[in-house]
């Protein structure tokens, strides 16, 4: 997962003088309107002379929600060497997510297959009982944009599993079998984003090995712990915020114009903080990838308009890794039903303005009463950070 890219907007006048000037500067013509209109759900539509980094912000308050411990495995993203553990942490009994984002790498002395697997080892007294929660977890690919949205696809859409399985004191199971299976070959990356409850504390590995041995074999063998690099991938550990509720200031109003929703910026969103066992200091989650925000907007039309949610490839012309960009969501009723949507639907990614995605257009309240938009975000794996969440009046008569 390539480090986002991303940079502070500059304010070069009042906040109030920026906005009325971001307002006139990004009106939505008469005839960009309708073609939002007539756009499938998740569909790209043109916007030409229309994206910019410039919209007015709605600004919003950030809570951390209770939620599971938080480990990545994202740093070095590519495991250069056959056989190696590319993240090993400490996880305490409770909740656990995962989100494992590892690459075969190996191209010395040759391009071999390589198994890469998630296994947790019981360090308790007791017998450890893990119960999956959320599951998702994607076949071995080069088509990183694909696996990045059906991955969050397919963690939205999981529901708790009945299975309890079992593991002794001391013992090692693989996390998920299917990665056990699995034959990465070079280039490929493994993808999984699993939540589950332990009852025992225990210690998670990721570890690239070969074909003929299980994960548990392997970490029972293994002695290299792999560094973590610092630039290769979005970083590793155990990090202190899995869950945002994200709460805008005011009742956002369409007579107010053009504005957006930005999260997963690392400047008015910071990255998220944690601790990596083998490093000093403290590790940081350049992306907050695998954290969920869970994004409430109150919103009411005064002047009888309808609002139009859309997204875009923003930062495509700042770096090489942002020539594309692919994001799944659950977003709430509007003209479409609510539900999970992947973005785009109707391709693979889009590119650069003048595409935009539509995600929603929400209808007004017949009386102008206040009504509250609801939607689920987490950061897409393998796309430029941040993805804007636009939103604009329009005319739906």
């Amino acid at each position: 997962m390539k480090q986002p890219n991303w940079k502070p907007l500059l304010f070069t006048c009042t906040i109030a003088a920026l906005g009325l000037q971001a307002q006139a500067q990004q009106e939505l013509k008469p005839e960009l309107q309708q073609a939002v209109l007539k756009t499938p759900q998740g569909s790209i539509v043109a916007l030409p002379d229309f994206l910019t980094e410039k919209i007015q912000n709605i600004g919003y308050r950030k809570v951390v929600l209770p939620g599971p411990q938080h480990v990545i495995s994202d740093d070095p993203e590519y495991i250069r060497v056959p056989e190696a553990i590319a993240l090993q942490e400490p996880v305490q009994p409770g909740a656990v997510r995962l989100y494992v984002y590892n690459v075969n790498g190996v191209k010395e002395p040759a391009k071999i297959d390589r198994r890469i697997t998630a296994v947790i080892k019981n360090n308790g007294t007791a017998d450890m009982h893990i119960r999956m929660l959320k599951y998702s977890s994607q076949k071995p690919s080069t088509n990183y944009y694909q696996i990045g949205k059906q991955g969050l696809a397919d963690y939205f859409a999981s529901a708790p599993q009945n299975l309890i399985r079992t593991v002794k004191p001391g013992q090692s199971i693989a996390i998920d079998e299917k990665l056990e299976k699995y034959i990465a070959k070079y280039d490929e990356l493994v993808h999984g984003f699993y939540e589950f409850t332990i009852d025992q504390p225990g210690e998670i590995s990721i570890i690239q090995t070969d074909l003929n041995t299980s994960g548990p074999k392997a970490l029972s063998r293994i002695k290299t712990i792999l560094p973590p690099k610092g630039h290769s991938g979005a970083g590793r550990g155990v990090f202190g915020v899995s869950n945002y509720r994200i709460i805008t200031d005011s009742v956002y109003d369409t007579k107010e114009g053009v504005k957006e929703i930005i999260v997963a910026d690392g400047d008015n969103d910071p990255w998220v903080s944690g601790k990596e066992k083998n490093t000093p200091g403290v590790a940081t989650l350049a992306g907050n990838y695998g954290v969920i925000y869970n994004i409430e907007m109150k919103w009411k039309s005064t002047d009888g308009k309808g609002l139009a949610l859309v997204t875009w490839n923003s930062r495509s012309g700042n770096n090489q890794w942002c020539g594309g960009m692919a994001n799944t969501m659950v977003v709430s009723e509007g003209k479409f039903k609510e539900g999970i949507i992947q973005l785009p639907s109707d391709r693979l990614v889009t590119k650069a303005a003048p595409e935009a995605i539509l995600i929603q257009v929400f209808k007004p309240a017949a009386n102008g009463e206040e009504q509250t938009i609801r939607l689920t975000y987490s950061p897409p794996g393998a796309s430029c950070l941040p993805t804007p969440l636009i939103f604009i009046p329009v005319d739906l008569k």
